[in-house]
């Protein structure tokens, strides 16, 4: 095996905007020759990833997969939305997230498991998309559910294709009756969640963080109100129950209906078939949540491009 300097990586590295254990096993593959490790990340599509890497990817699609009783989703970006309409980068999402679905695993092992009907792994493939395609893109994160009797629904807002779309809901409901009418409740439920945007499935759920944080700004104001403070602590406890019946799943209105809690729902389900209903959990992504969108000037760029 030859023996890599530092300073060859930087070299190559400077040259390419190749990662640095990229730059290095390049190296080792051409035996130190510089030329032909440029040329072995060109071919390998590295180094026009590499340079696409710093800019913002905050587009791309939800992918969502149900096999059985298990359940996937994932998000993949870009940088612009015309790349959500590609239909290679659609398929990519599409067999990525099929794959999530039916083996456990994390992003990490994800991205190293082999892609379908090639001989690339799953980020390579994405590597390879990305030096055809032409935009930085990145497999952002992943999320899975499962029941071990019982029904994983899901549902797909602002749909650009099957499975694909902008917000992507899974909810996983433990019961052993009727699987149609489990579907179909499971469905009504995600798209609540769609629109309703929960933070926890249950009260006991809830982030005690966030519990407590709530209750010191209610505190804080109720005391500014110049309250007396044996009313402040039923002036917390008031906006405290207001405050789980917005944020909580079983506490919130079901959108459906207008009118019916999400967990009275639940139980006149429970009662017609004849079994216990539980919602185990639910997923949400966003496409792009908590990715900061730095603004565009397309002004300055064509006239960066033309200078």
């Amino acid at each position: 095996m030859v023996n890599v300097q530092a300073s060859e990586v930087k070299t190559l590295r400077d040259r390419t905007g190749a990662g640095m254990m990229d730059c290095k096993k390049a190296l080792v593959e051409s035996q130190g020759d510089i030329e032909v490790a440029v040329d072995w990340l060109r071919k390998k599509g590295l180094a026009a990833a590499a340079k696409k890497a710093g800019r913002v990817a905050a587009e791309g699609l939800i992918g969502v997969c149900v096999c059985g009783n298990n359940g996937a989703l994932i998000e993949v970006n870009a940088e612009t939305d015309f790349v959500a309409r590609n239909e290679l980068f659609q398929k990519y999402v599409g067999d990525v997230v099929n794959i999530a679905c039916t083996h456990e695993m994390d992003i990490e092992s994800l991205n190293g498991s082999p892609y379908p009907a090639s001989n690339h792994s799953v980020a390579e493939e994405l590597t390879n998309i990305i030096s055809i395609v032409g935009e930085n893109m990145g497999l952002r994160r992943l999320a899975q559910l499962n029941v071990s009797s019982g029904v994983i629904a899901s549902y797909v807002h602002n749909k650009v294709a099957e499975n694909l779309g902008k917000i992507g809901i899974l909810v996983a409901i433990e019961s052993s009756g009727n699987r149609e009418k489990l579907l179909e409740l499971g469905k009504k439920i995600a798209m609540h969640i769609a629109a309703a945007s929960p933070l926890s499935t249950s009260i006991d759920d809830l982030d005690p963080a966030v519990l407590e944080r709530e209750k010191a700004i209610v505190s804080e104001q109720a005391q500014g109100m110049g309250k007396p403070a044996e009313f402040i602590d039923k002036i917390v406890e008031g906006r405290i129950r207001k405050f789980y019946e917005e944020s909580i799943l079983l506490e919130q209105i079901f959108v459906i209906d207008g009118n019916s809690r999400v967990k009275d729902v639940i139980a006149g389900l429970a009662k017609e078939i004849g079994a216990p209903v539980v919602v185990k959990g639910f997923v949400k992504y966003v496409l792009g949540d908590g990715i900061e969108k730095q603004p565009v000037d397309f002004a300055a760029e064509v006239a960066a491009q033309l200078n």
